[in-house]
């Protein structure tokens, strides 16, 4: 028997698992050792990031791989913009490795909890119709297969991997290294106003690929939204950042304290909620500032709530928000935590949510402590009628049979899988389900 190891869960608490032992390697020959480990003892494995998805895309009743030893900077091309790094590395860390050398991310999410492997295998993305998520711009990878093999993956070693490796969902093997392609370090004026939903919605389409970013947040049960434009700038532009107080005003008093006040307060209440919407709606106002990108991306949050999230065809946003209202009034849920739409350009790796389409993205949340009502499941109903591909580490009930009319190139990542770990060293139940045996 292996030893007994703490238990673990995400960050939302919706997913938990109990490892029989939990391993940190320091190096790749490491990594090896924890492989031929679990095909000794039949114990499937599965490395940890952050474990900031909803899912249990990371959940193991086997050897849990703690990756958290291998962070940082591995090397730097920078002539052609490519850095490598430690599979361990987490987002919030990018910044102070990638400043230095005159580079950013193009692109990022609002959250930087995650490690770049598990922001990459998951498909995460920021917004930007003209810009594509994280993962399509790995270039390169070190993995370890499901026989122990060491493997490189770029554009000159098995590049037919690639869009497969790049969003693997960790079904392929244990990426010890990722090598992404970065661009010149730029600043971000950020746009922040109020503004009526059907508006918003109206204009969605055109506007969306009018600026560099756009995205909305509408509170439901009201008629107003809160937008923000992000436009790129050049590094000399110059900065005109928030104060620390008004950071700290909104990020900390206002998202986190205030409105962890509003929806605790909602979970024991949840009649006042309608009212409670409509007062934060009250006081959205206008706001400008110029900072490094990082800065205006990345919101800290300390609210935990659970998450859907469905990318659409760019077209069906409108349609699809509008459907959501519907349903909320129809069913009389008493939604505290606002929809958020964003946007992403096509790209072709095998499991993007945005393969082969320029889409939206619907992001549905509901407070951790609300009970099931049964909002997030009829949500899902809408979003997957409109083409909709369930974001792999946001919570979702598809499975391989629904999936696979989804993406066309389903089977091709199961071959790929079928090459890298054909004995499911790396598989789980979620992985069983969204892929099959």
């Amino acid at each position: 028997m292996l030893p007994v190891t703490a238990r673990w869960s995400n960050w939302a608490r919706t997913e938990s698992s109990q490892p029989e032992l939990e391993i940190a390697p320091r190096s790749v020959e490491q990594i090896v050792l924890a492989v031929q480990r679990a095909r000794e003892t039949g114990h499937p494995l599965k490395p940890i990031g952050a474990s900031h998805s909803f899912t249990g895309i990371g959940a193991t009743d086997g050897i849990r791989l703690d990756m958290s030893r291998m962070r940082g900077l591995v090397s730097a091309d920078t002539a052609r913009g490519r850095v490598t790094l430690w599979g361990g590395t987490h987002l919030w860390e990018l910044p102070a490795i990638l400043g230095p050398l005159g580079l950013a991310l193009p692109n990022m999410g609002d959250i930087d909890r995650q490690t770049i492997t598990g922001a990459t295998q998951t498909g995460t993305h920021g917004t930007g119709v003209g810009l594509r998520g994280l993962s399509a711009g790995v270039v390169g990878a070190q993995i370890v297969t499901g026989s122990g093999e060491v493997l490189t993956i770029d554009e000159d070693h098995h590049p037919e991997m690639l869009p497969a490796i790049a969003l693997g969902l960790g079904a392929l093997g244990v990426l010890v290294t990722v090598t992404l392609q970065c661009v010149p370090r730029y600043l971000l004026r950020a746009e922040e106003a109020p503004e009526a939903l059907e508006r918003v919605l109206d204009d969605y389409v055109e506007r969306t690929r009018a600026v560099d970013h756009f995205e909305f947040y509408w509170f439901p049960h009201t008629r107003g939204t809160r937008t923000k434009v992000n436009t790129r700038l050049p590094w000399d532009h110059g900065r005109e950042p928030l104060t620390r107080l008004a950071r700290f005003a909104d990020e900390e008093l206002a998202n986190n304290v205030a409105f962890g006040g509003c929806v605790a307060l909602g979970r024991v209440l949840p009649g006042i909620t309608p009212r409670v919407n409509r007062v934060i709606e009250q006081l959205s106002s206008r706001r400008s500032y110029v900072d490094v990108s990082h800065r205006v991306y990345v919101t800290h949050r300390r609210v935990r709530f659970r998450e859907l999230e469905y990318s659409v065809p760019l077209e069906a946003v409108p349609e699809a928000v509008r459907e959501l209202r519907t349903m909320i009034e129809k069913r009389r849920y008493r939604v505290s935590f606002p929809i958020e739409v964003r946007s992403a350009a096509a790209d072709e790796l095998l499991l993007s949510t945005a393969h082969g389409r320029d889409s939206g993205y619907i992001a549905v949340h509901e407070y951790w402590r609300d009970p099931d009502r049964g909002y997030l499941r009829d949500a899902e109903a809408i979003l997957a009628g409109y083409e909709g591909r369930p974001h792999w580490g946001k919570m979702h009930t598809r499975s391989a049979a629904t999936l696979r009319d989804r993406y066309p190139a389903f089977d091709r990542f199961r071959e790929t899988r079928d090459r890298l770990d054909p004995d499911r060293i790396f598989a789980n139940p979620y992985l069983t389900r969204v892929l099959g045996e």
